[in-house]
């Protein structure tokens, strides 16, 4: 079921808001809790069922493990060390049977000779997000940081289903708190129009901006055999804003729907393209994911406390798994490695005392991520370095229709001067505008949806 489709804007969403506060009015908070597992989990399994017993199993032991090492005095520091590096294990364990091991096989293959059949297995739908999610759990509670949570709210942590697919990822801190909070059982109507204000964006991101790109980067990418320089450029940017507004455009739509339920789920962008550095650049992009490649792996690295050399090899290594996260290929792989390397050199650019003009450090920066987009969205090498020659070659100078540059022109000016999102979010007030607002964008979005149909989001296949 995907956000922008009527089945979940006009039946889902709307039946399981009013069943929830139902049940927490009749005082069935325990009843409530469990249904709103239970619609998730029938969200989750409207792609396909056959998902469900993964999710199940994965969150049922990582309760069990997390309750184990939140103990006190059950084991001793090296057993409970034991403990977390099973659980650990186990996860990714399980992420790198379904995800990794096609491509594990296909380079066995390639460097040994060898004819070993590929496995072909379907990815569980979220099983990125959901793994990391609850490796962080684990983490926590070997450090003493959970409490003793009762299995319902845990279920909800980690199957809420407005985040569940493609985040934000969420920390146990945050979330199960807000479970627990009795005025959060009564309905607030200040958080349902600023919800269905947020999810209008976000649905407008998605359908009206993002759907826009999606068969220019399709033909750029997958169709043309040679591009011209002003093509080239426009596929890479018309790929730079699709994966933006389509990831972003999710996002407040999960923002949105949580806040309907008086949950308040973590900003995970800010207006990303503003960004002068590429530090800047993954504090304003993805944040959530930012947020768990410090706290869980740089940091206990050794994070910046062992040296520059150490610091360096720590970045580069977050970013290695950063990019192998998001996808089983070289392509990714070579992208973390793009952005671990740019972030070394802005360290080594810092540590000397040097300084850009912000305008041409924005430049460079922004020219930087659009480049290093073209091997995250390419399927192949030959598709990269097919734009990347593109972009590159000015005897082949062939233009793009009126109707493309425009909007290419338009989406790049709000991406970098306009308020985002979430700063709307912050400064809107009730009133008929903001009604009037909502109002066009949702309509806006629902006749554009009419005519394109719903279409899956982006990071889905992460």
């Amino acid at each position: 079921m995907l956000f922008n489709s009527y089945e979940f804007i006009f039946a889902f969403l709307p039946v399981t808001f009013f069943i929830y506060f139902y049940l927490n009015k009749k005082r069935l908070t325990e009843a409530a809790k469990a249904f709103l597992v239970f619609a998730s989990l029938f969200f989750y399994s409207w792609w396909n069922i056959a998902y469900l017993p993964i999710i199940l199993t994965s969150m049922l032991f990582n309760y069990v493990v997390g309750v184990s090492l939140s103990k006190k005095g059950e084991h001793t520091k090296v057993g409970k060390k034991a403990v977390l590096v099973f659980g650990i294990a186990a996860n990714v364990a399980l992420l790198a049977y379904f995800k990794y091991a096609d491509f594990l096989i296909e380079n066995i293959n390639l460097l040994t000779g060898s004819e070993f059949p590929l496995l072909h297995l379907a990815l569980p739908l979220a099983i990125s997000f959901f793994t990391f999610q609850q490796i962080a759990y684990l983490v926590d509670s070997y450090r003493g940081e959970t409490k003793e949570y009762d299995f319902l709210n845990y279920a909800n942590f980690v199957t809420f289903f407005p985040q569940l697919i493609a985040g934000p990822i969420v920390h146990h801190a945050e979330m199960m708190p807000q479970f627990s909070k009795k005025r959060n059982k009564v309905k607030n109507y200040h958080h349902i129009v600023m919800g269905l204000f947020i999810f209008s964006i976000g649905l407008f991101k998605k359908v009206v901006i993002a759907d826009s790109f999606s068969p220019w980067v399709k033909q750029g990418f997958d169709v043309a055999d040679h591009l011209g320089f002003i093509e080239a450029w426009a596929t890479s940017l018309s790929y730079t804003f699709q994966l933006y507004y389509d990831f972003s455009g999710y996002t407040d739509m999960a923002i949105g729907a949580a806040l309907l339920f008086n949950i308040k789920l973590p900003v995970n962008f800010n207006s990303p393209y503003k960004a002068t550095s590429i530090q800047e650049f993954w504090r304003r992009w993805h944040i959530t994911l930012s947020r768990f490649l410090r706290d869980y792996i740089y940091i206990p690295l050794g994070g910046n406390r062992r040296g520059k050399y150490r610091t360096y090899s720590n970045l580069m290594a977050t970013f290695l798994i950063g990019g192998i996260w998001h996808g089983a290929g070289w392509t990714f792989v070579f992208w973390g490695f793009l952005h671990g390397l740019a972030l070394v050199i802005q360290k080594i650019w810092n540590d000397l005392g040097f300084r850009l003009h912000a305008a041409f450090a924005w430049f460079l920066t922004f020219n930087f991520v659009n480049v290093a987009w073209v091997f995250f969205r390419a399927k192949e090498w030959d598709d990269a370095i097919k734009v990347l020659r593109g972009m590159t070659d000015l005897s082949f100078i062939h233009g793009i229709n009126t109707i493309e540059a425009t909007i290419l022109i338009v989406v790049f000016v709000i991406s970098v001067l306009a308020k985002n999102s979430m700063e709307m979010l912050q400064k809107a007030k009730i009133g008929w505008w903001l009604i009037f607002v909502s109002g066009t964008l949702f309509f806006v979005s629902l006749a554009v949806l009419e005519v394109r149909k719903a279409s899956e989001f982006l990071y889905f296949q992460f």
